[in-house]
């Protein structure tokens, strides 16, 4: 396959191997053993990244990118593609799978790599106990049997970097641990190093393929999971900014069993967010959940400014304790990040904006966030609507307006998205995976899309009159911003309902003409004969 292949594409696929193997040989700070098993994962990365791109250039070339036969070809190049990604995911374990697992929660990509990829989400064998027991006795100092009343050795939980295994203090107090594999800080270094330099050997023989922002951003949330210490304190932070909030639960962390390695925590009972058969079983009605699941979240971005980044349903359960008859479990606390104030506030108004189709405001927005040059696709990414549309919010759009997207989208070239994601702040990149895991368990559990537009409305609205009064606290002060927030929010419903309303008369008006015309068609014809 690779004889077939265009000169450039040949010369890219051996200069990259080159250049990653002297790379890897420059590299040196593990063991032989460990420099051979990163080779061997990387030789793999390395061939599969460059058959990739060639097959991109060769299977392509020459057809006009406007044309069906083009567009047929490349979601099959697009399959083939993920399919690779895929093996080698599942080949290299570890990082690939938790890369795998980033990009597939994308929605910026195609969703050849999206449904693809999505299969790795729950395929990771766990490490031996033996090895898990190694870590925890240099970590806690002592044998699991002396510091714990009875500790399953089978995990209820195995991901990438970590596991996660059911225990019971000497005080009778029920914990989950999670723990880290060792030698993985070392493996991470490695292997995102050759991730940066496939990167990097892509964009330098195909400057439309940059995905540099990519590994940027998978590289730092990694390595934000790897700190233990850190996660436990956002899991404080995040039990502080919900205090009192009912619905919410976090799970308590105990500090005297959490090292850099090993994060020791309360244990807490509950059915994964999008397990609709449990909720039915359990009389919870599944789109209450996925409302306060949005209004969690939106409180996060637009009031708190401190994120979750990684919501899928693994990390948050339902409780069938709690006020309303359950509460929502927030778990996995290594991906945070604190959102700029200023960003936090831009962000709110961008979805006023967004909400109100304020053209002329989300142009300047945009520009504020440095994609000015892409602001006309700001509302189809965040609320499914063009900017000049004319349906109601969250109504489907009008054929006229799909028929217009599609051209816009068929004019967009891999140069203008490659563009557009490397100039979004890393803010904004955070909270676009986080709103595309969210949108994708909102849809499981059956609520509409006007439901999670007006919760982000309601807390755009609440976000700017609290301005940097982020606790919910029952103060003066508390109360009234959030009086002034929810009566803005009620003008922002007001003006809602006044253009669904004129939105709704003037096509009531069109349909009446429409039938009017026919009817003194259908006349005049009568009186002709």
């Amino acid at each position: 396959m690779v004889s077939k292949f265009p000169a450039k594409a040949t010369a890219a696929f051996c200069l990259i191997t080159a250049g990653c193997f002297s790379s890897q040989a420059n590299f040196h700070p593990f063991s032989d053993s460990s420099v051979c098993e990163g080779i061997l994962r990387s030789s793999r990365a390395i061939c599969t990244v460059a058959i990739t791109v060639a097959d991109y250039k060769y299977s392509l070339y020459g057809l006009p990118n406007d044309c069906d036969e083009y567009r047929r070809l490349l979601s099959e190049v697009h399959l083939r593609s993920a399919k690779r990604l895929l093996k080698l995911c599942e080949i290299n374990k570890g990082f690939y799978v938790k890369a795998g697992q980033f990009v597939s929660s994308l929605r910026q990509i195609p969703k050849e790599y999206s449904l693809t990829l999505s299969s790795l989400q729950d395929q990771v064998v766990p490490y031996d106990f033996k090895v898990i027991k190694e870590v925890l006795v240099s970590n806690l100092g002592q044998d699991p049997s002396e510091l714990f009343t009875w500790f399953n050795e089978q995990p209820i939980a195995a991901a990438s970097i970590a596991q996660v295994h059911h225990a019971m203090l000497k005080d009778h107090q029920e914990v989950a641990i999670k723990v880290q594999y060792p030698g993985i800080e070392k493996k991470m270094k490695l292997d995102t190093r050759i991730m940066y330099s496939l990167a990097e050997f892509v964009a330098w023989f195909f400057p439309e393929f940059r995905f540099l922002w990519l590994v940027s951003e998978f590289t730092e949330a990694i390595s934000l999971e790897l700190d233990f210490v850190q996660e436990a304190r956002n899991f404080e932070t995040m039990s502080n900014n919900f205090r009192n909030n009912k619905f919410v639960r976090i799970p308590r962390i105990f500090w005297d069993l959490t090292t850099n390695q090993v994060l020791t925590m309360q244990f807490c009972h509950g059915q994964k967010v999008d397990d609709v058969v449990f909720l039915k079983g359990m009389k919870i009605n599944p789109e209450k959940v996925a409302k306060k699941l949005l209004e969690v979240f939106a409180e996060m971005i637009f009031i708190h400014g401190f994120l979750h980044g990684d919501p899928h349903p693994g990390n948050i359960l339902v409780s069938i304790e709690g006020q309303g008859g359950f509460s929502l479990v927030l778990l996995d606390h290594g991906i945070c990040k604190k959102l700029d104030e200023e960003f936090r506030l831009e962000y709110c108004q961008l979805w006023k904006a967004l909400i109100l189709l304020d053209s002329r405001k989300i142009q300047h927005l945009a520009e504020r966030f440095g994609v000015g040059k892409y602001y006309r696709y700001l509302p189809i990414i965040f609320s499914g609507r063009t900017i000049d549309s004319k349906s109601g919010i969250g109504k489907g759009m009008l054929v006229e307006e799909q028929k217009k997207m599609k051209q816009h989208l068929k004019a967009l070239e891999m140069e203008d998205i490659s563009s557009f994601m490397e100039s979004l702040p890393s803010n904004f990149l955070i909270i676009l995976r986080t709103d595309e895991l969210l949108r994708s368990t909102v849809s499981k559990l059956g609520a509409s899309k006007w439901v999670r537009l007006l919760t982000y409305g309601k807390y755009a609205s609440l976000g700017l009159s609290l301005k940097s009064n982020p606790c919910s606290d029952l103060t003066s002060l508390a109360l009234y911003t959030r009086l002034i927030g929810n009566i803005e929010y009620i003008l922002l419903r007001l003006t809602i309902g006044v253009t669904n309303l004129v939105l709704w008369m003037e096509k009531l008006k069109r349909c009446l003409n429409k039938f009017y015309g026919k009817m003194s068609a259908a006349g005049k014809e009568a009186i002709c004969r």
